[in-house]
C-alpha cells in the first residue's frame, strides 16, 4: 500500500503538469483560430503538404521520365492536356510542379530543424552561462550575425558534393544565429525570474534549470521564429538550385527555374515553365509567414492588443 500511495504521489505533480499544458495548447489554438490570415495561411500548407505527399498517386514518377515522353510535345503552352503546359523535355509542367514541392518542402523543414536545434542550444548556452563560457558563445553567434549566410551556404555548398543533404546541411547550419541571439535575450530574462532563483535555492544545478524552466520559456519563441524560418530556407534552396548547387537529378522548385534559364525560356518566351515555381514559392512563403506572424502574435500578448 505504502509504494502504491507514493507512485500515486509522484504521478500527481506530473499529471497537473501535463493537464495545464493540454489546457494551454488548447488556448492557443482557440486564439489562433481567430486570426484569419493565419488560418488561411495554415489551410494553404495543408494543401500544398497533401499534393506533395501524393505526389507518386497523382502523378507517378513514370511521367518524369523523358525516354518514355517522346511523343510528347516539347515547350507547349497550357492545354486540357497539359494544364500548365510542357517544359523543354515534354514533360509536364504540373508534374514536375508537384514532385519539386515534395524536395522544396522536404530541404525547408529539415534545414530549419537543424537551425532551430542549433540556435536554440547556443542561446540557451549563451544566456544561462555567464562569465567566459556565454562571453565566447556571443562571439561566435556575432561572427555568424556578420557574415551573410547565403554566401557561407554558397561556400559549403560548392566544396561538398552535391545532394539534398548538402543544401539542407548548407542552409541549416548558416541560418541559425538570428534564433540564438533572440534565444539568448528570452534566457536572460527567464533566469531573471524569481522561480529560478527558488529553484537554485533549492539545490537544482545547471541541467535541471535548463530543462524544466528555461527550455520550457523559450520553446514557444522558438515555434513561432520556426514558422518564418521555414520560408527563407524554401527561398535559400530556390537560390542555391538556381545558381547550379543543388542536386540536378531531384526536381525542385530551384531546379525548375535553373532549366528555366538554361533552356533560354524567359527570352523565348515560355512563361508557364517559369511562372509555377515562382508563384507556388511565393504562396508557400507567404503561407508560412502568415502562421508565423498569427503565432507570434498569440504568445505575445503586446502584439495581440496592436
Amino acid at each position: 500500500m505504502s509504494t502504491s500511495s507514493s507512485n500515486r504521489t509522484q504521478r500527481a505533480p506530473r499529471n497537473v503538469t501535463s493537464a495545464r499544458r493540454r489546457a494551454r495548447m488548447a488556448q492557443v489554438w482557440r486564439e489562433f483560430r481567430r486570426s484569419r490570415s493565419g488560418v488561411a495561411g495554415l489551410v494553404i500548407l495543408l494543401v500544398v503538404v497533401a499534393l506533395a505527399l501524393l505526389a507518386p498517386v497523382i502523378a507517378p514518377d513514370r511521367l518524369l521520365d523523358v525516354t518514355q515522353l517522346l511523343d510528347n510535345p516539347i515547350n507547349h503552352p497550357p492545354t486540357w492536356q497539359f494544364p500548365l503546359g510542357t517544359d523543354p523535355s515534354g514533360r509536364s509542367v504540373l508534374v514536375v510542379l508537384l514532385w519539386g514541392a515534395r524536395v522544396s518542402l522536404l530541404v525547408g523543414v529539415v534545414a530549419t530543424v537543424i537551425s532551430m536545434v542549433i540556435g536554440t542550444t547556443v542561446g540557451m548556452a549563451a544566456g544561462h552561462f555567464g562569465g567566459w563560457t556565454g562571453a565566447a558563445l556571443m562571439r561566435v553567434i556575432d561572427f555568424f550575425l556578420v557574415l551573410p549566410s547565403l554566401v557561407l551556404a554558397i561556400v559549403l555548398a560548392s566544396v561538398l558534393s552535391r545532394s539534398v543533404w548538402t543544401v539542407i546541411l548548407a542552409i541549416g547550419i548558416t541560418s541559425w544565429a538570428g534564433t540564438a541571439r533572440v534565444v539568448r535575450s528570452q534566457t536572460l530574462t527567464v533566469d531573471a525570474r524569481p522561480y529560478i532563483e527558488r529553484a537554485w535555492a533549492l539545490g537544482a544545478g545547471h541541467g535541471h534549470v535548463i530543462r524544466k524552466h528555461v527550455l520550457p520559456a523559450v520553446m514557444p519563441l522558438v515555434m513561432a521564429n520556426t514558422t518564418l524560418t521555414v520560408g527563407s530556407a524554401i527561398i535559400a534552396e530556390a537560390t542555391l538550385s538556381f545558381l547550379g548547387l543543388g542536386d540536378t537529378s531531384k526536381q525542385s522548385w530551384g531546379t525548375m527555374l535553373k532549366l528555366a534559364l538554361d533552356s533560354g525560356a524567359a527570352t523565348g518566351g515560355f512563361w508557364w515553365f517559369i511562372l509555377p515555381p515562382g508563384v507556388a514559392i511565393v504562396i508557400v512563403v507567404l503561407a508560412f509567414t502568415l502562421v508565423g506572424r498569427a503565432f507570434e502574435a498569440v504568445i505575445n500578448p503586446s502584439l495581440r492588443e496592436r
